[in-house]
């Protein structure tokens, strides 16, 4: 007597709880990525006939702050000397030779000072520098 198998076992991956792997996951890459924003200091930037934006990621931009009592901020790094700031832009443009310097002063920040950061940037070979205002009504 010859015995036949009625049921059939089907092997497969079971996709039931795939939607919830892929939320969990989600989630996970939510929570753990880390935006780069820097704080900076408080700046009332002049006002401009004509702004235009940055050209290309921000992946690029090195940002300094200068504000109204004339302190300096490179990125999240704060300069005490006006010469720490040759060495700071230095390593930058070392790491990454394509950067971009977003400078925004205070609109009541002195011109000596703006002119030694500008003096530090040549001296680091920091050339492309973008000057940051808001548009004003004229």
């Amino acid at each position: 007597m010859k015995l036949t198998r009625k049921n059939k076992v089907m092997s497969g991956i079971p996709t039931a709880s795939l939607p919830d792997i892929i939320f969990m996951l989600l989630i996970f890459f939510m929570v753990a990525t880390v935006l780069k924003q820097y704080s900076g200091l408080k700046v009332k930037l002049p006002d401009a006939e004509l702004v235009k934006k940055i050209p290309g990621s921000k992946r690029h931009v090195v940002t300094i702050w200068i504000d109204s009592d004339n302190q300096i901020m490179c990125d999240d790094y704060k300069v005490n000397e006006i010469a720490e700031l040759r060495n700071v832009l230095y390593q930058k443009r070392v790491d990454d030779p394509q950067i971009i310097i977003a400078l925004k002063a205070d609109k009541n920040s002195e011109m000596g000072i703006v002119s030694d950061v500008q003096q530090e940037m040549r001296k680091a070979d920091a050339l492309k520098v973008n000057y940051s205002a808001r548009r004003g009504v004229f």
